[in-house]
């Protein structure tokens, strides 16, 4: 059996010295708690090196995240209820990305409050604007001349 350094899961280059539980949020749209998951559903060591584990148990992880994580919980996937198909669904790496642009394009579209805010590049979740997020020529105090 040989160590490998680089393991290549859902599109992505993981580091073959981490843990796995680590190494898996390597990619884009799987954190700790969706790893962990992971990892009780096929019942791995999560402590074990990736590049230790057999290509038997790398392909079963690949398999599960590529086809099969949309049967965990619902209330763990990414995108639930998904506006187009209706469905849960659990994104990774592009898709991420991708959606993300379409959800914005059509809040612009519909110009709807937080639509016209990602338009106009001003911060959309309520946050202050007097003093941060400023840029060109409204940066620095301007004073009136005595």
């Amino acid at each position: 059996m040989t160590f490998k350094h680089i393991v290549r899961i859902a599109d992505t280059d993981l580091d073959g010295n981490k843990n796995l539980m680590f190494a898996l949020t390597g990619i884009k749209g799987v954190g700790l708690r969706t790893a962990r998951c992971i990892i009780n559903e096929l019942e791995v060591d999560g402590r074990a090196k990736l590049g230790e584990l057999d290509d038997e148990t790398i392909q079963k992880i690949k398999s599960f995240i590529e086809e099969n994580i949309e049967s965990l919980p619902s209330w763990l996937l990414n995108r639930r209820k998904d506006p187009h198909t209706g469905k849960d669904l659990h994104l990774f790496s592009k898709d991420v990305d991708f959606a993300r642009m379409l959800d914005i394009e059509k809040m612009i579209k519909m110009k709807c409050y937080r639509g016209v805010r990602h338009a106009k590049g001003k911060k959309v979740r309520g946050q202050r604007t007097r003093s941060t997020g400023r840029f060109g020529r409204t940066v620095g105090v301007i004073r009136r001349k005595r």
